[in-house]
């Protein structure tokens, strides 16, 4: 009898290995190519899991794409330097973080796409999101290291941000935890900001070494762990929500503009053409389980909780020339959508 329990059990671990591994999912590959062109570079993408729209910004104005079909369903014209779209449904609007000149967001009906107003921001407005736990809209400005809150039933002809809360660095990007609580991206110290929203306080400091120049933001707000993407060492950072213990450090391309994470995976796109996947293979333990080849200068991308398709823009460039420095001119009208999905998602 107690031999069979022996084998039971050695069955019973082998099977829950198994299952450990299952969820692993290494077959993430490019599946389509939306070529979309239209003029303008390119910063965030937005998605909007129940209509399945794709919000990219281009500089000077945000195209609006059918993720399914990559048409281009509308053009919002009037920014000066377009960085990222939050979404509210509940409002019916959309707003978009425009780090040209003095800073702006700029307000739009999610129905017709007709631009509603422009409320006067603070100079390199650029990372936006809609935190639902305070019913804010919640955008940064680099230059002057501050938190933005607005309100989404603002008037977009007369409204105004908040007074904004000073973050003691130059922020990228942040993530949510849906409970009160906002992390933020410190590029030049090193570390994620914890802000209270309803202290309207940093109330945190965390390092994220050994990984440096923290850009990308994303959050699993089930387990309580950051995703944070590093160019200088270029890391996959995770970190612990509650105390900011650095639970991994991941290797990952260079030029990380990007993390996302979607069901137990963890992406972190990068300028060099490789999009980095990670797991947690057992408890407390991650790995990069697959880096997908994408194509250069895809730095940015957009997920879709729904479909769990991946949306990276980027572009043709011209070929580099002999001792010049910086990247190279964008052929015209080159600009595309890379769809990456495993294969029940195609």
């Amino acid at each position: 009898m107690r031999m069979k329990k022996l084998v039971f059990t050695a069955l019973t671990l082998i099977l829950f290995a198994g299952a450990l591994q299952t969820p692993a999912q290494t077959d993430w590959g490019m599946v389509k190519t939306f070529h979309v062109g239209g003029e303008g570079a390119w910063d965030y993408v937005t998605v909007d899991p129940r209509t399945h729209r794709l919000y990219v910004t281009r500089s000077t104005h945000t195209m609006v794409i059918d993720a399914a079909s990559g048409k281009t369903i509308a053009d919002i014209p009037g920014q000066k330097r377009s960085h990222g779209v939050a979404i509210v449904p509940e409002v019916g609007r959309g707003f978009i973080s425009d780090g040209g000149a003095d800073g702006a967001i700029v307000i739009f009906d999610l129905k017709t796409n007709a631009v509603l107003g422009t409320i006067a921001a603070q100079p390199d407005t650029d990372g936006i999101i809609f935190d639902r736990a305070s019913g804010l809209i919640l955008a940064v400005s680099g230059d002057k290291g501050v938190l933005m809150l607005l309100k989404p039933g603002v008037d977009p002809k007369t409204g105004k941000i908040d007074a904004p809360i000073d973050l003691g660095g130059a922020p990228e990007f942040l993530a949510s935890d849906g409970a009160g609580r906002v992390y933020i991206n410190l590029k030049d110290k090193n570390e994620v900001a914890v802000v209270d929203i309803a202290a309207r306080k940093v109330v945190a400091r965390w390092p994220v070494a050994p990984g440096g120049a923290p850009v990308g933001m994303s959050m699993d707000t089930k387990k309580h762990r950051l995703f944070i993407g590093c160019r200088n060492p270029a890391k996959l950072i995770v970190m612990s929500a509650v105390d900011g213990k650095v639970l991994a450090d991941l290797p990952i391309g260079q030029g990380v503009d990007a993390t996302k994470f979607d069901r137990n995976q963890a992406f972190a796109s990068c300028r060099d053409g490789s999009l980095a996947v990670a797991g947690e293979m057992s408890p407390g333990k991650f790995e990069i389980l697959q880096v997908v080849k994408t194509a250069a200068r895809a730095g940015t991308m957009g997920l879709d909780p729904v479909t769990h398709r991946i949306y990276l823009p980027t572009s043709e460039f011209e070929d580099p020339q002999p001792g010049v420095t910086g990247r190279p001119a964008m052929k015209p009208d080159t600009f595309m959508i890379l769809v990456v999905a495993r294969p029940a998602a195609k």
